[in-house]
């Protein structure tokens, strides 16, 4: 049906489009169009920026993982580092943002804090952080671990590592830089700080080695659906990758989110929740491409997929039968919260066997996917987004780029003609896509006092 203008004038649709390699459903590099080895080619993923930047998203984001977690007998994974490529990106485009994943984890804060503040002078100003911890055994042995972390520990260490990796971001003031040829000065050394962070966690004596990002700081993601990954997105996200399967449900999570976060001083967060579109002509092209996506997954690897999502053994899943009542938290709570409630959400919510949960998911983990017209996924997310559950939305495209560009070609201009996504760009860098303010750098208060 066709709506009519949103009501909500003073907010904007913001979009950003998750490059998952060939795409959302396991099966899509098997697509005849598709090229098997774009999971290493960082032509494919330039390309899908610029069908991204014709459509005037906000920004591409790249997800990523320090081990290998997934079947690779069947699908590609996620292999390249994302900074690299996103560099790559920022260097064949002109305004959309560029936003990588870096674990807390397993990484140092002073390495983060140099890459991304790099990644937004090369990108003028395009740069974001996603914020993750990492809870996979596979990941934790790659660095020298027997065991996954504690959740609550991991999750201490993510705000300790957040606070630090600000702090030097601001260990330059805005003006330090100098470049004064006549005089032979070149940076003013008074304006450049270090931190001197000492910690539970970390020791880092800053300051950083290139002057202050042309944001100020990269704009800040986080993905955490548990109450200590609420509790990190509060205090230091300013847009937040969540997962929900209803309006409803993401209304609610969006309402504590900002709770939470003026319990801190801070403004709104964005939410931007995940989805996957399958598209077609009409309601019934769009649903026969998705069965035949789903039919070119094997089953044995859909299950073992969604097993080890809910944390439990593949023997307890059963094709033709619904859930187990009794399931809990993998890892007693130390695996992921996030996919772990919004399958179980999508699985109770519609009584679906285990076959029908798969098909719902088109073979995923969590997120949430609809498939339909143009016309139907534009009054999908309108309705999101007039309810007030979503800010915007973290598209995942069944296959990549031909699902993006259905979306770039069909569903963009009827979002545009609603007055709900902009018909262009306003500004240069991520903040201003995003209508974030660029921080204040508390070392010029310092300097005054």
């Amino acid at each position: 049906m066709n709506r009519p203008p949103s009501r909500a004038v003073a907010r904007r649709l913001h979009l950003n489009v998750n490059i998952l390699h060939s795409g959302f459903v396991p099966s899509a590099w098997r697509l005849e169009e598709a090229d098997p080895l774009a999971f290493v080619d960082v032509d494919h993923y330039v390309n899908v920026a610029r069908i991204a930047e014709a459509g005037k998203l906000d920004a591409v984001f790249l997800a990523d993982n320090a081990a290998i977690v997934d079947q690779i007998d069947f699908r590609p994974i996620t292999a390249l580092e994302p900074t690299v490529v996103l560099a790559s990106i920022a260097a064949a485009t002109k305004h959309i943002g560029v936003i990588g994943t870096a674990s807390t984890s397993y990484n140092e804060p002073y390495n983060i804090a140099r890459r991304f503040a790099t990644l937004d002078h090369v990108s003028r100003g395009r740069a974001g952080w996603n914020v993750v911890t990492t809870a996979d055994l596979p990941s934790a042995r790659n660095f020298g671990r027997t065991a996954v972390p504690d959740h609550a520990e991991r999750y201490e260490r993510a705000a300790e590592f957040t606070e630090v990796v600000k702090a030097l971001w601001d260990s330059w003031e805005d003006d330090a830089f100098v470049g004064n040829k006549a005089q032979g000065r070149f940076v003013d050394a008074a304006k450049v700080h270090p931190i001197g962070h000492r910690g539970r966690h970390f020791d880092v004596q800053g300051a950083l080695n290139l002057p202050r990002p042309p944001q100020g700081h990269p704009v800040v993601v986080q993905a955490g659906g548990s109450p200590d990954g609420r509790e990190l997105a509060a205090r230091h996200a300013e847009a937040v990758f969540s997962a929900s399967q209803s309006v409803e449900e993401s209304a609610a999570y969006r309402r504590e989110l900002n709770q939470r976060a003026a319990a801190y001083g801070r403004a709104g967060v964005k939410v931007l929740a995940g989805l996957t579109t399958i598209i077609g002509a009409t309601e019934r092209e769009a649903l026969r491409r998705r069965d035949e996506l789903v039919e070119q997954i094997p089953w044995d690897y859909s299950l073992r997929r969604l097993a080890g999502t809910l944390g439990v053994e593949v023997e307890r899943l059963h094709l033709d039968a619904r859930l187990p009542d009794d399931l809990a938290l993998p890892g007693g709570g130390n695996g992921n919260h996030t996919f772990f409630h919004a399958t179980l959400a999508q699985a109770r919510r519609h009584g679906h066997t285990v076959r029908e949960l798969i098909r719902a998911l088109a073979g995923g983990t969590g997120h949430r996917v609809v498939v339909g017209t143009p016309e139907q996924i534009a009054d999908d997310i309108q309705r999101w987004f007039d309810g007030e559950a979503a800010d915007g939305f973290n598209l995942m495209p069944d296959a990549l780029p031909h699902g993006l560009r259905d979306f770039v070609e069909g569903v963009v201009p009827i979002l545009q003609k609603r007055g709900i996504f902009r018909a262009d760009y306003e500004g240069t860098t991520l903040r201003e896509h995003l209508g974030l303010a660029r921080p204040v750098n508390p070392q010029r208060w310092r300097a005054r006092a």
